[in-house]
């Protein structure tokens, strides 16, 4: 199991979304509601603490892997994340996403953290920084109107430089 308090958030999102908790964490936890809204991407999940997380590309390859922390529906959803599908990535330190589903009078607030055990650049950052405000948006528009967003997504050239620099 992982040491949860190695990691110290570097990113974190907090959105309003008019949707019921069960909704909201249907929407992250579920291969059908994630395949939508985050760039093809399905999750597959072992739903408790140890289970296996993975994030499946749509020929079922792994694109992210890791393990779940907390799984506590419909509150909180916490897992590592390593990324495996692009070079240098799986090299690097698993970070920690954690997903906080509360209750905001008719509205559910969703803070989105992601968290780290190491002292990450802000270059590598940059492709969270740019990735989670239009995932988090697109599931958003999915639970409120049934339509995510159409944004297209690309990981930022500085973030795959710095990778491929730790490397050398």
């Amino acid at each position: 199991m992982v040491d949860v308090s190695t990691f110290k958030p570097n990113t974190v999102y907090v959105t309003y979304i008019a949707a019921a908790p069960e909704k909201v964490w249907q929407g992250l936890t579920d291969p059908a509601f994630t395949r939508q809204f985050f760039g093809g991407l399905a999750v597959d999940v072992e739903p408790s603490v140890g289970g296996a997380f993975r994030m499946l590309t749509p020929d079922g390859s792994t694109h992210i892997s890791g393990e779940v922390v907390e799984w506590s529906p419909p509150r909180r959803f916490s897992c590592t994340w390593i990324v495996q599908s692009m070079p240098g990535f799986p090299e690097l330190p698993a970070c920690l996403v954690t997903y906080d589903i509360e209750q905001a009078g008719e509205a559910v607030r969703l803070t989105m953290t992601e968290a780290h055990s190491w002292d990450i650049l802000d270059a590598i950052l940059s492709g969270g920084r740019q990735g989670w405000p239009a995932i988090l948006s697109s599931l958003k528009s999915l639970l409120e109107t049934g339509n995510p967003l159409s944004i297209k997504m690309e990981p930022p050239r500085e973030m795959l430089e710095a990778v491929k620099a730790l490397r050398k």
